[in-house]
């Protein structure tokens, strides 16, 4: 199992925060936002991990993760995107990384309250992704049930939702998700679209949709980021890190202050 972060964008909604930074490396409490996703991959067994992100920010990426895990057999690549095409075209950038294996990518922003690593790594073949009810679901791709709880359709930001589920920004592919992404043509949007690759399982017959309980975050606004950090906290979800990470954040930490004082000296 490979695993992308997708970490582009300009989070235009949380100007200026963004005018100097990347969204996904503002504070989530008492870290990064990207160590969260980080978090996710690395809990489920996955050791190589590809970012993909803007190029006005990679500088600021490799600053901080470009040796932070050297110690800790995690490999991570990076790739910028100078262009957003849509979330599908992760897979079309990252073909060659991706190679023979299967596949899961998160976006950048995403927070699970739940431990979520079991499934990835049960996972064999097909599509997964991970459900959740939300008040708006008009803003995200939004996963119709039939009356035994089997996923039937998905709709991406619809006018009049089919229910309440929408689909995270968590998701485990087979392989064949490349060349399902090659194959996909532009959304008025002009974007290629990750419903559409969903819709493609499903329509295969092969995609498993799991319905999550815990509390699900994406901090794309100034409320949503302070309230990221006040239930990372409340719900202790600082403490269920790998220990891997919490190791390479204290050893990159100690690393910084033994600089600062030779700088001082």
């Amino acid at each position: 199992m490979k695993g992308i972060i997708l970490s582009g964008g300009t989070a235009t909604r949380l100007f200026p925060l963004t005018a100097t930074t990347s969204k996904q490396l503002l504070p989530v409490y008492d870290r990064q936002m990207i160590f969260y996703p980080l978090n996710t991959l690395i809990k489920a067994g996955i050791k190589d991990i590809l970012m993909i992100v803007a190029p006005e920010h990679s500088g600021q990426y490799l600053n901080l993760l470009g040796s932070i895990f050297k110690n800790h057999d995690i490999h991570l690549s990076f790739e910028v995107q100078k262009v957003p095409k849509g979330l599908a075209d992760a897979f079309i950038m990252g073909e060659n990384f991706i190679d023979k294996d299967n596949v899961t990518m998160i976006l950048g922003d995403n927070i699970f309250e739940d431990d979520l690593h079991g499934a990835i790594k049960n996972f064999t073949k097909g599509g997964m992704v991970f459900a959740k009810t939300v008040p708006d679901p008009e803003r995200f791709g939004v996963v119709e049930f039939d009356e035994n709880g089997k996923a039937i359709s998905i709709e991406e930001k619809p006018r009049k939702p089919r229910s309440n589920f929408a689909v995270t920004g968590l998701y485990t592919y087979d392989n064949k998700v490349v060349d399902i992404a090659k194959n996909l043509k532009p959304s008025d949007r002009g974007e290629i679209e990750i419903t559409d690759i969903n819709n493609k399982y499903l329509e295969l017959g092969e995609l498993t949709v799991n319905k999550i309980e815990g509390s699900w975050l994406d901090a794309g606004t100034f409320d949503a980021l302070l309230e990221a950090s006040k239930t990372v906290k409340e719900k202790e979800i600082f403490k269920k890190f790998d220990p891997k990470i919490d190791q390479a954040i204290q050893e990159f930490n100690e690393e910084l202050k033994t600089l600062a004082k030779k700088r001082l000296s």
